[in-house]
């Protein structure tokens, strides 16, 4: 009977049962789930955006108040304009991949390639913001926690880490409570402080002097800053529509309704605390001094007093700023996931773990982060000049795609929708240069130094996997050589050079073949049969000789080695005494940099075999050698002298 391989008891504790690729619809989201999933960063943005911009104010003392409130009249404007383009995006493009794809295919490789890799910092930044600003909250509430800020970063960091893991539908329970109960404390707050103001009963609180008197032109710039600061409270509306196939049926409605939701909330608390800050004088404070206190703890406090609803309410702040990094672990996997199909990553990227997450995308994100919030100690303020960069970017990239996609597909209300595509395109481009200029010597210089060195990986990526394909491309017949009694099993993943030699190989080794093809998922099996049809079957049947025949083996978990592990076990079965043969097609690299590129499946599955202790079993390693100026021509350790190309 065939093992079920459905892990051990710890796996299960830690991550779940494994679910069967069938069981994928369930991993899909509804609109509520959703907004948890993939609206925290932009709703969590309010907590850190305003205070984003009245830090870069503190100078102008309690003028810089009052310019608070209009600063968010234009950034929610440009945000407005940024849904609305993202919404035409996500009819356009439901198959996801967002600024990535609309830039890719409407204006080149090279934007491509640009949106996605300004995608991923921003991913990046949004889970190391994320964090910092919640355990920022945190430590507001609990100064005595304030030693401890990084570790306790870290730790919020391998427990997302671990959420995720577990699959989309147990990570949208856990976030789907404290999403709408953050959202129901800020509306309060913001009820009640309204209704004070309004009563004539809002009490400024106490704030600290100008720290200088700025000139004129100084002021100017101020303003500028502030406003490029305060546009991290647009980062997080791009993850709709890069993923949208995580909706269920129909997909592109609820992604767009999800999207409104979203969009709705955040003007309206933008804009709530931007009135109620200028009306109750909070402002912000030094993040490094001893009473440093965030502006939403501030705002509360004036508000409702530092009674239990103050406490409750930055609870609340603090589970979805933690949280809002969650946003990054829906979108940066599936980013990651249309490169590695289009070879810009390792083809690990592209599949789906245990539990039916992008389980390598997750664990790279998770690293990174961690890298960034060690480097950074966990503090919000010196991760936020390289925020918003990235965003905007994409923001830019995708709005300038689409203007061209309305130019090509011009259906009904083609010229509003390309208009409005192009205002939105202008105004992203010129706040990305402000938001440049105005951080640049901040830190944000290095958002210029990542993104290009993000494009050459993934371009030196996929120039190492376009050799590799062209390499071993084939299209040619099968050659006979006398056979040997004896049975051979050759696993086939594609029909290409390596796997052709490692057939021939065991052509001459035995007269009963079988090659075996573990079904995954993540390949074609229409197409492999008719490449083994037309370049195996037929030229052996025209020579007189039975072809192989090729197993297809269903793979529900996605595993490679324990199918084929599976399928061994009842052939030996069915040849009691026989000796069976696997004869394992490796490619092969020379440079150990380029080989870093490719899986090592021969060890796996002789590691695995070495532990079954079947003696029966014989595993046969058949190397090709990739093409280089050294070695013009690939060969295979058993190539028969006087035919190079047999290799």
């Amino acid at each position: 009977m065939p093992r079920s391989r459905e892990g051990n008891g710890v796996a299960d504790l830690l991550l779940g049962r494994p679910l069967t690729s069938a069981q994928a619809m369930q991993e899909k989201t509804g609109v509520l789930t959703g907004v948890a999933l993939l609206g925290l960063d932009a709703l969590s943005s309010a907590a850190y955006g305003p205070e984003a911009a009245l830090t870069v104010l503190r100078p102008l003392g309690a003028g810089g108040l009052w310019l608070l409130f209009p600063i968010t009249v234009a950034i929610v404007g440009l945000l407005m304009v940024v849904a609305g383009s993202y919404a035409q995006t996500i009819a356009a493009y439901p198959s996801g991949g967002g600024a990535y794809t609309v830039a890719k295919q409407n204006l080149g490789r090279g934007a491509g390639l640009l949106a996605a890799t300004a995608l991923m910092l921003d991913y990046l930044l949004n889970v190391a913001v994320g964090l910092s600003a919640g355990t920022g909250a945190l430590v507001s509430a609990l100064p005595a926690l304030r030693p401890h800020t990084l570790p306790i970063t870290l730790g919020l960091l391998a427990l997302l880490t671990l959420v995720n893991l577990r699959g989309v539908s147990e990570a949208g329970a856990v976030f789907v409570v404290p999403t709408w109960f953050f959202i129901t404390s800020l509306s309060v707050v913001l009820a009640v402080g309204l209704f004070k103001l309004a009563t004539g009963d809002a009490t400024p609180v106490q704030q600290p002097p100008p720290l200088a008197v700025p000139t004129a032109s100084l002021g100017a710039w101020l303003v500028i800053r502030a406003f490029a600061s305060g546009c991290t409270a647009m980062t997080g509306v791009e993850a709709i529509s890069n993923a949208v196939p995580i909706f269920r049926d129909p997909s592109i409605r609820r992604a767009r309704v999800t999207l409104g939701i979203i969009v709705g909330i955040l003007v309206t608390m933008l804009l709530g605390i931007a009135l109620l800050c200028r009306a109750y004088g909070v402002g912000a404070t030094d993040p490094d001094g001893a009473n440093y206190q965030t502006v939403l703890s501030q705002l509360i406090a004036a508000v409702m007093g530092r009674g239990v609803f103050y406490y409750v309410a930055m609870a609340a702040i603090l589970c979805v700023l933690a949280l809002s990094a969650n946003t990054s672990y829906a979108g940066f996997p599936l980013v990651c996931q249309v490169l590695a199909r289009e070879r810009y990553l390792p083809p690990g990227f592209a599949h789906r773990g245990r539990r039916l997450a992008l389980s390598r995308g997750i664990l790279t994100l998770s690293g990174l982060a961690a890298l960034l919030l060690i480097i950074c100690k966990g503090i919000t303020d010196r991760l936020i000049p390289l925020f918003a960069i990235g965003a905007l970017m994409a923001f830019t990239l995708s709005q300038a795609g689409m203007v061209v996609h309305w130019s090509r597909h011009r259906e009904e209300g083609w010229r509003w929708r390309r208009t409005l595509n192009g205002a939105g395109a202008v105004m992203t481009a010129l706040t990305l240069v402000i938001v440049g200029v105005s951080k640049f010597m901040h830190g944000g210089w290095a958002a210029f130094v990542l993104v290009p060195m993000g494009l050459v990986v993934l371009s030196r990526v996929h120039a190492a996997y376009t050799r590799t394909r062209q390499a071993t491309e084939l299209k040619r017949p099968v050659r006979l050589t006398p056979p040997s009694p004896r049975v051979a099993v050759v696993p086939v993943d594609r029909w290409s050079h390596a796997s052709e030699t490692a057939l021939r190989f065991a052509l001459e080794l035995s007269d009963d073949v079988r090659a075996v093809h573990i079904c995954s998922g993540d390949t074609d099996e229409a197409a492999l049969d008719s490449q083994w049809q037309h370049f195996v079957q037929g030229p052996l049947l025209e020579a007189g000789r039975a072809p192989p025949p090729l197993v297809h083996v269903g793979s529900p978990y996605r595993a490679l080695v324990w199918p084929l592990v599976d399928y061994l076990d009842a052939l030996l079965a069915e040849v009691p005494g026989r000796t069976v043969a696997i004869v394992m097609p490796e490619l092969l690299e020379r440079h150990w940099y380029r080989a870093m590129l490719y899986g090592r499946r021969s060890e796996l599955l002789r590691s695995a075999l070495l532990l079954s202790g079947e003696r029966r079993l014989v595993v046969v390693s058949v190397p090709w050698y990739l093409r280089t100026e050294a070695h013009p021509e690939p060969h295979s350790a058993w190539a028969a002298p006087g035919h190079p190309e047999d290799g």
